[in-house]
């Protein structure tokens, strides 16, 4: 029992990894997957360590949690096999690995790990043997056999033919004249060698892949007696030019060259630091229209984005990526950089053609494919490879392309392409003057907007910013993706309102019941005036759907009429786009009201709105078809005044009714039917007596001129017909559509 006390302590350490044990210094990436390396190959033995082959190459991996599950290096599978964890060895007959290697020198520490060839090359040359057999401290990044003989012909011939002044000076720029083990190998480091004391660039990655001059150390930590042997996977050069002088010397970089000058980059990749290039190639410039390339070179704001964009924030060898991995340009944009088999691959596409060539202050792999920013395009270009290319074609046709492409600093709320299902609207004063209001004047990303903020439009309307938990809207529509930053403007949607919640509703003959009731109510002013509501509409077939005892009775009490319409109007504005699950909404009344969206179908307890989002300049209208009721039904005194009878109310109603005023037929308006609408005129209609049933033709409806650029866009006039038959007693009865 006393042994397993003693021994739970260490079990957990082992079980929970290195966050479990707080004392220690943290370990380095490399020392992470090699121990998760460990415990996979555990059940093995002792000092056993599990490593990823990928299939059909030599190419070992000490790997994480999330390679060993894909069971994938660069997209290609890989084969599980054991060997024994760097610094032991096996013994006959016994399980695992459970000898440390013997201590040696250099030279013969060489051979254990499997870099004869660079044994033998050691021996040609006079003076390299002794010193690793000799006293001293020493590190070689000694490079494997297969390294030596991946070497181009002509450079192994020029080595070997003066082998001590060429090969001694190569081999002993793999060395530095101390130990250096990988835990002392960070990022961005730069290690004084033994041939002239040139520099070594370390480069130390999260994902535990340790490069020198971007070769991959393959076994690291092999000690012996004077120092330590990493092995590598290529032979290493000195590194004497900066980015900006290779650019200088190669042919290919002709136009970048011209580019970084005219940037001013130039001061950026001739200084200190540790980037990566990704250095387009003549022939990249050459890929994309004379007329953008020609705009972006003359524009020095979109020059530099644009070269910007090509220059990683850090230095990033091939060897390093066997994964895809987000990398930050000096743009502010992000890069997918990934693999694929042996070919880097940027945002998915294999375009660098040329890899790892190495600069002082960083690395450089040729592309032969532009990376054009958002940053860097005209509106036109970054919405025309976007999901709102039809609404750039609607600009074009309405005369409007040059706001586009021009120098004018604007916003963009351009309708989805999804909007125009149906079609596209014709192109006349009204959709123009339409797209000029989709235009916003000076350019401003989202992440700068706020609530209540007003956006002036190029068509001179006013429009107003409202922001929610999970939804950021520019009047009724709502921004359904991220920004797209375009050289002068950022894309987006939306539908200026129309007047006063009152204007609205007057407005639209589908609430001339409930303009009535508001009015003798005494709410009149309230909808007019300044402020932020969202009205809950009951529809004339909501009120006509009432009981008609209970719609007498409200219409009847100007008190209680004004409790119940009162309960319709939230106390802040809530377009459709910023509902969720359920939002409760505070009334003019005092209790809430619970307004949920599910499946794109907006309900005000629990009742389905018929129309959302129907703008005003003081809130926003909403279609209901039932009269709402609060929660907890009070005792209502009687007010000293009555409402006007349900017969003047449908009186009012009708002077409401715009359709009444004209005579339309239902065919010109493109609705089907052959029943033509009201024509008679308001001021000769009759008295209607109600002794007995009649039939009284009421229009109802609202020639509606609201634009939904997110769902909706651009909706027609419509007029809709009801008729309303009166029963005895001045109760409406039944409604039915002619």
């Amino acid at each position: 029992m006393a042994l397993l006390v003693r021994l739970l302590p260490l079990a957990l350490a082992l079980a929970l990894g290195p966050a479990a044990t707080l004392a220690g210094p943290a370990k380095s990436p490399y020392q992470l997957v090699l121990q998760h390396s460990r415990l996979r190959g555990r059940q093995h033995g002792p000092n056993v360590c599990a490593v990823q082959k990928l299939i059909g190459t030599n190419k070992k991996y000490f790997t994480n949690c999330k390679q060993w599950y894909q069971r994938k290096i660069c997209g290609k599978s890989t084969v599980i096999s054991y060997e024994c964890c760097p610094g032991y060895e096996k013994v006959p007959g016994e399980k695992g690995c459970p000898a440390a290697l013997p201590l040696s020198n250099l030279y013969e520490t060489l051979g254990v790990v499997g870099s004869t060839t660079t044994q033998l090359y050691t021996d040609r040359t006079e003076k390299l043997r002794p010193e690793m057999e000799g006293p001293g401290s020493f590190t070689i990044f000694a490079p494997s056999n297969e390294a030596w003989a991946s070497l181009p012909a002509e450079v192994l011939d020029s080595l070997v033919s003066n082998v001590n002044i060429e090969l001694l000076n190569a081999l002993r720029y793999h060395m530095v004249n101390r130990r250096v083990l990988t835990d002392e190998l960070k990022h961005g480091m730069a290690l004084t060698s033994m041939y002239q004391n040139s520099g070594i660039q370390i480069h130390h990655y999260p994902n535990g892949i340790v490069t020198v001059n971007c070769a991959r150390l393959l076994k690291a930590d092999h000690h012996a007696t004077n120092g330590v042997v990493h092995l590598i996977d290529k032979v290493i050069s000195t590194v004497t030019n900066n980015i900006q002088q290779i650019i200088e010397i190669e042919d290919t970089f002709e136009t970048l060259r011209a580019a970084v000058a005219a940037s001013g980059l130039n001061t950026v990749l001739e200084g200190d630091g540790q980037f990566t290039l990704l250095a387009p190639t003549n022939e990249a410039f050459e890929k994309i229209p004379a007329e953008t390339l020609n705009r972006i070179l003359g524009d020095p704001e979109a020059l530099r984005d644009l070269l910007n964009n090509h220059i990683l924030k850090s230095a990033m060898c091939a060897e390093a990526i066997v994964a895809g991995m987000s990398m930050e340009t000096l743009e502010g944009t992000t890069l997918e950089v990934g693999c694929s088999g042996d070919m880097l691959t940027i945002n998915g596409k294999a375009i660098i053609s040329n890899k790892d060539i190495l600069a002082t202050n960083g690395v450089i792999h040729f592309i032969d494919e532009l990376l054009i920013p958002d940053s860097a395009k005209t509106l036109f270009e970054l919405a025309a490879e976007s999901d709102v290319s039809t609404a750039v074609d609607l600009f074009r046709q309405a005369g409007l392309g040059t706001h586009l492409s021009g120098k004018e600093r604007l916003t963009l709320l351009a309708p989805m392409n999804s909007v125009f299902k149906d079609g596209t609207p014709n192109i006349d004063s009204h959709t123009k003057n339409l797209l000029l209001n989709h235009m916003i004047k000076d350019q401003l990303a989202s992440k700068y907007l706020y609530h209540g903020q007003t956006l002036d439009t190029l068509g001179g309307k006013k429009l107003r910013v409202f922001v929610y938990r999970n939804s950021l809207c520019i009047e009724n529509s709502c921004i359904a993706a991220h920004d797209k930053r375009g050289r002068y403007g950022t894309d987006r949607m939306l539908t200026p309102p129309m007047g006063t919640v009152m204007d609205v509703l007057k407005g639209d003959n589908r609430f001339s019941m409930l303009v009535a009731a508001i009015q003798s109510a005494g709410l009149t002013e309230t909808l007019n005036r300044e402020g932020v509501y969202t009205v809950f509409a009951p529809t004339n077939e909501a009120f006509q759907s009432m009981p008609p005892e209970e719609l007498n009775k409200l219409l009847g009490n100007a008190k209680e009429l004004a409790n119940i319409l009162k309960y319709h109007v939230g106390d802040e504005i809530l377009v459709s786009g910023g509902i969720g699950a359920l939002v409760r909404l505070k009334s003019l009344q005092g209790d809430k009201l619970e307004v949920s969206s599910k499946n794109n179908v907006v309900s005000v307890n629990k009742e389905p709105v018929a129309e959302a989002d129907i703008m005003a300049t003081n809130g926003v209208v909403y279609a209901i078809s039932s009269v709402l009721q609060p929660p907890a039904v009070r005792p209502q005194e009687r007010g000293d005044e009555l409402a006007d009878s349900a017969l003047d109310i449908f009186k009012q109603a009708s002077a409401y009714s715009r359709a009444a005023q004209t005579s339309v037929k239902l065919a010109s308006m493109g609705l089907g039917g052959s029943s033509p609408l009201c024509s008679l005129d308001a001021s000769s209609w009759p008295e209607v007596p109600i002794s007995q049933p009649h039939d009284l033709c009421l229009c109802v409806g609202l020639l509606n001129a609201q634009y939904y650029p997110v769902k909706r866009f651009l909706h027609g006039p419509i007029i809709q017909m009801r008729r309303l038959r009166l029963r005895k007693g001045g109760a409406p009865g039944s409604t039915a559509d002619s």
